[in-house]
């Protein structure tokens, strides 16, 4: 390879942990969000898909999009909701709902968004990153989405709410001991639908980052199970804000290899290299998911579920 291509190919790779980072890092927000109250939500998958597809909807049918982010935000904090709704019933099953929810949200997004396949929205303005550099790919690369600060920014508060603020405390013990909530006199089920709907409305904002920046489109493949991924890049944050976004550039750099080396020229290996964050995820969930252990900051109530 040629010093050009090197650098191409770093380029490449930490330009996609930057672009395709982004989605991961909110919808592992939600889910960290979420599961902080003590409920899991296996159906991300659907919320993704669902508000990727209101999300260039929205962009579309208005001409602006941030109507379509806000679309994508409330279409995925209303199907959260429901889960969370649902998983509030006695004898209701939080895996098996968000199973469901999934199929639901799927099914809604194909069947909604079939209009949606061939027209362009409009997209999120892109912080560029590269004018340094003299060189095209590198200036390509590292064009950033607008919604990146966001996350990061959400991903501190949410660090420092969860440990000094009173709300904070109120979703650590939800999510740690239940029997500890209601019998200081909370609400646990309240806590935790209106932690699985802004858990939702967070994944929602990473399904506007698919179709309203990287790729850009809408597809029904759009989300290449980013949602189901997420669940695992939390466990492998513990269950900290702050760590998903060291997490989240690790799976966005790990999908960007395979694209940065056919930029860089390489054509060897493509598509061996796409599987790269479903390999990662399979190790995460290995190394993990122990029988009979528990994670370090897992919440006690998902811990005594299993």
């Amino acid at each position: 390879m040629t010093p050009d291509q090197w650098i191409a190919l770093f380029s490449g790779i930490v330009g996609g942990a930057l672009r395709v980072g982004t989605p991961f890092l909110f919808v592992s927000l939600g889910e960290c969000l979420t599961e902080k109250s003590g409920r899991i939500n296996l159906g991300l998958e659907g919320v993704l898909v669902l508000s990727a597809m209101a999300a260039f909807g929205g962009a579309y049918l208005s001409g602006s999009p941030w109507v379509g982010v806000l679309a994508g935000a409330l279409a995925g904090g209303l199907l959260a909701a429901l889960h969370g709704a649902l998983c509030s019933l006695k004898g209701v099953n939080d895996v098996a709902t968000g199973i469901a929810l999934m199929m639901l949200g799927t099914g809604l997004a194909f069947y909604l968004g079939k209009p949606l396949i061939q027209p362009q929205a409009p997209q999120i303005p892109a912080i560029a990153l590269g004018l340094w550099s003299d060189s095209s790919a590198v200036r390509s690369a590292l064009q950033v989405n607008m919604l990146l600060p966001l996350g990061l920014l959400l991903a501190l508060v949410m660090g420092w709410a969860f440990k000094h603020t009173r709300y904070g405390l109120l979703l650590r013990m939800a999510g740690d001991s239940a029997h500890a909530a209601r019998a200081l006199g909370y609400s646990v089920a309240t806590i935790r639908v209106i932690a699985t709907t802004l858990g939702g409305m967070v994944a929602g904002l990473g399904g506007a980052s698919l179709t309203l920046f990287y790729p850009g489109s809408w597809n029904e493949g759009i989300s290449s199970g980013q949602g189901l991924i997420a669940v695992a890049l939390v466990i492998f944050a513990r269950w900290s804000p702050g760590r998903c976004i060291g997490a989240a550039a690790l799976f966005g750099g790990a999908g960007a290899i395979g694209p940065a080396l056919q930029s860089a020229g390489i054509g060897w290996g493509y598509h061996l290299f796409n599987t790269v964050p479903y390999v990662l995820t399979l190790v995460i969930l290995v190394l993990t998911c122990k029988p009979g252990s528990v994670a370090q900051g897992s919440p006690g109530e998902l811990s005594s579920a299993r």
